[in-house]
């Protein structure tokens, strides 16, 4: 049985030039409690995160700081 995912929360993100930067952002986000699912376009440097819980923006900016980029303001 798939786990439907409530909330939706889609941020911009700077910085990011590669898959690799990708797959970084994907890591630490998926890491934060509740999130099921992160979808990133490099291109625009959008990121969708599906997760049973609305997370903070903090949370959010963290486990972007954390993989080494910014949250555009």
């Amino acid at each position: 049985m798939a786990v439907q995912a409530a909330f939706r929360t889609t941020v911009t993100v700077t910085g990011m030039t590669c898959e690799h930067c990708a797959r970084s952002v994907t890591e630490e986000l998926s890491a934060v409690n509740g999130v099921h699912t992160v979808e990133v376009t490099v291109s625009s440097g959008k990121v969708t995160i599906s997760s049973d819980r609305e997370l903070s923006g903090a949370e959010i900016a963290s486990a972007v700081d954390t993989a080494g980029y910014s949250m555009a303001d």
